[in-house]
């Protein structure tokens, strides 16, 4: 397979290593908006031909296109490379409302593409086993999930400038960018909430730099923690009746304990994964494609859909709202 890709950042580059590793696709061609950066960041990565117009790069021969361009521009990339009948590999958040979700969903279905949204955490062989490992501790009635991490803009938001990632004009904020790691990852676990509200703590433009998520089920608590204001140190934890599984990273999981409460053992579940965890998403992406897996794509997308649809609840609740909104 051939592909190219939309976005010049390190993720991007990140992903083309994750490809050259499992040997299933060949980059061709890279877009950036700036000439010097396209030629400069195909040099280096070993495309073969850089763009400056979008559409130029989107006639070419790949048969799917990485998106990894700012939130904001995620969907109007899609709707683009969808219309070019190519597949489409985007990373997180695939998008920002329930309906630009079905809006890409239907175009996708009449184009025949398939769409797949970057959440690397969900593939790697230690969530399949904490997956797995659901079922022996009993019966789950709370689970408090962590992804806090101090990030670097923040200093430069600090400073009086605005990164995209704190910023409201780029559909920022740490709901978007970190919490939709172990929101995903509970509505892959738990299936959908009946409700969901979400505690924010605002930075001065009024993004969210760090918040609380708390998902509602008729059985069960989950609690999401996520911030970009500070560094976590705790492990996330799932608590069942019979025992507890322990994860010190959503993303990606290199330690997964099970605690048996009735014999009071703590057994150590992980094994070691590949350095770059984006491996395993990738192979998922490329299995399905040559397999026409559908039923893999339709659980996949609707995962996708709850995500934006929950996330577009609770920011509109409080007040957090990108453009069209």
């Amino acid at each position: 397979m051939k592909y190219s890709t939309i976005g010049t950042s390190w993720i991007t580059e990140m992903f083309i290593e994750a490809v050259q590793q499992t040997k299933k696709a060949e980059l061709i061609s890279i877009y950036s908006r700036s000439e010097e950066t396209a030629e400069s960041f195909a040099s280096k990565n070993g495309a073969r031909n850089w763009f400056t117009d979008i559409d130029m790069m989107l006639d070419g021969p790949s048969d799917f296109v990485y998106i990894a361009s700012p939130n904001i521009m995620h969907y109007d990339h899609i709707i683009k490379v969808i219309k070019k009948g190519k597949h489409v590999f985007c990373e997180k958040p695939l998008v920002y409302t329930e309906q630009q979700w079905n809006d890409i969903y239907n175009l996708a279905k009449k184009h025949q593409v398939f769409i797949f949204e970057g959440f690397r955490h969900l593939f790697s062989p230690n969530y399949k086993k904490l997956k797995r490992q659901l079922t022996e501790i009993g019966l789950i009635r709370t689970a408090i999930l962590h992804y806090v991490q101090y990030s670097s803009r923040y200093d430069v938001f600090k400073s009086g400038q605005i990164p995209n990632v704190f910023s409201e004009e780029f559909a920022g904020g740490v709901l978007m960018d970190l919490g939709v790691y172990p929101l995903s990852m509970a509505l892959d676990l738990f299936g959908e909430p009946m409700d969901a509200e979400y505690f924010p703590v605002k930075l001065s433009n009024g993004i969210d730099g760090s918040g609380t998520l708390v998902l509602t089920y008729e059985d069960k608590v989950i609690t999401i923690v996520t911030s970009k204001t500070g560094h976590g140190l705790i492990p996330s934890e799932i608590h069942g009746e019979k025992g507890t599984l322990t994860i010190d990273h959503v993303a990606p999981i290199s330690s997964l304990k099970y605690y048996d409460r009735q014999t009071d053992h703590m057994a150590e579940l992980a094994e070691p994964q590949y350095e770059i965890d984006m491996v395993y998403q990738v192979e998922a992406f490329v299995k399905m494609i040559e397999e026409n897996d559908v039923e893999s794509y339709e659980k996949w997308m609707e995962r996708s859909r709850q995500v934006a649809k929950w996330t577009e609840k609770v920011r509109n609740e409080v007040g957090i709202l990108f453009s069209g909104e």
